[in-house]
């Protein structure tokens, strides 16, 4: 979406709304929350001396934490622009509260197995709500024109949020310890950013958050299987939209992959070396390093497609994702294997934007949400089936060459792939005004 000239203030500008500052804080408390949950919940299941989790209990996790934005996102869609988006955000984050101190219980009393998992899919699929809620909600409290520059705000700081969430949880179970007692005093804690983000939502005035307008089908059933058949309609009729998912797909399967080897690596084979850190502590060093990509791609992003195109931008981004995965991935030492995540979730994060950035401009408006809806119930069930089939193949120890080499050359097939969606009708697509920064 092209950015819109003249906005006045920019961030600080932004920050000045109460409104939208509530609802920034409504985010960031949830968002923390998320960060504190999943970390502990990984430090429960994955790096606590009391459980033995393998390969295959690894990738379960991945999809407790992954799949209920598949699966929860389209309904959720199709529910908020039905009900009283305030009354959602309040309502889903009591209930994650629920919980998230379900599953402290079921850790602290050494439970697993699809009890624990089930309890992870309820508290993640209540996130989806959370998240989405925020989201469309985000246009009733800001001017048409701040609209781009809000979600762009909001959506970076949320991520850091999230991940500074996660390094308060790995000081907490340094504190509480890395048994399921402190494990679940540790995740427990998750439930404090879920009570504030309610109270938050809760001083909204009934209403101001949306839907001002209802148009869907009654059914919410057939409102969401309508919404994705209309929406993989449209994004085929869109060459540089299917390109862009074909190459954020290879992102997500081969990310998978090197996601399950990383935390098998950073459990089993591993050792501190110096400064760097094995174990949960070397996991935390890694998402931190993971955020300042994300972080840095947002700040670049519509620079790098403003003057190099779309297509350019994410053939670069495919590139630079597999030489780190190949130079730096391939040697499975410490300090090579940070800065790879760095430039994989940086590139991963430029692909992710280049291709928002084609849905904004190549699909028709009334019909954006619906192809969105699509491509979030594909993104995660993608990383998920990654995990899944390297799981089989994996070593404890996830030193496995042959699984860095597969990731590699999914990064060369998603840009060859890329490359020929987009020259799919070529000739008869509308030429589109690139993203100016912001966007």
């Amino acid at each position: 979406m092209a950015r819109v000239v003249g906005e006045r203030g920019g961030a600080r500008g932004l920050v000045r709304d109460p409104q939208f500052r509530r609802l920034l804080f409504t985010r960031f408390a949830a968002q923390w929350g998320d960060g504190v949950y999943r970390a502990g919940l990984a430090g429960a299941v994955l790096f606590n001396p009391e459980r033995a989790a393998d390969p295959l209990a690894i990738a379960e996790g991945f999809a407790a934490l992954l799949l209920p934005y598949s699966l929860v996102g389209p309904f959720a869609g199709a529910l908020l622009d039905r009900w009283d988006r305030r009354r959602v955000l309040v309502f889903a984050n009591v209930v994650r509260v629920g919980a998230i101190v379900a599953s402290a219980v079921a850790v602290g009393t050494g439970a697993g197995g699809i009890g624990l998992f089930s309890l992870a899919l309820l508290a993640e699929g209540v996130t989806r709500f959370i998240g989405s809620g925020l989201s469309a909600a985000l246009p009733h409290v800001v001017a048409p024109e701040r609209v781009v520059s809000g979600n762009a705000l909001a959506a970076t700081l949320g991520s850091a949020i999230a991940v500074v969430g996660g390094g308060c949880a790995i000081g907490l179970r340094a504190v509480f310890g890395s048994g399921d007692v402190g494990s679940a005093e540790t995740t427990a804690f998750a439930a404090a950013g879920a009570l504030l983000s309610a109270f938050l939502a809760h001083r909204f005035a009934k209403g101001v958050l949306g839907p001002t307008v209802v148009d869907e089908p009654t059914n919410p059933v057939l409102a969401v299987a309508r919404g994705l058949a209309d929406g993989a309609r449209h994004a085929w009729r869109a060459p540089s939209v299917t390109a862009g998912f074909i190459a954020l797909f290879a992102h997500r399967a081969a990310y998978g992959i090197s996601l399950l080897v990383s935390v098998l690596l950073m459990r089993n084979y591993f050792a501190d070396d110096g400064l760097l850190r094995a174990g949960l502590p070397g996991l935390g060093q890694m998402v931190g390093f993971a955020g300042i990509g994300i972080l840095l791609a947002g700040v670049f992003t519509a620079r790098l497609i403003r003057a190099f195109g779309r297509l350019r931008t994410v053939l670069g981004a495919l590139l630079l994702a597999a030489l780190a995965q190949a130079g730096l991935g391939l040697p499975m030492l410490l300090p090579p294997a940070l800065v790879a995540s760095f430039l994989i979730t940086g590139a991963g994060q430029v692909l992710k934007l280049c291709v928002d950035s084609s849905v904004q401009l190549d699909v028709a408006d009334e019909a954006r949400g619906r192809v969105f809806a699509l491509y979030d119930t594909l993104f995660n069930i993608t990383q998920v089936a990654a995990v899944a089939v390297a799981a089989i193949f994996v070593p404890d120890n996830g030193h496995s060459r042959g699984l860095m080499i597969a990731a590699t050359v999914l990064y060369l097939l998603g840009g060859a792939g890329y490359v020929l969606a987009r020259r799919r009708h070529a000739d008869s697509l509308p030429q589109t005004v690139e993203p100016q920064a912001g966007s």
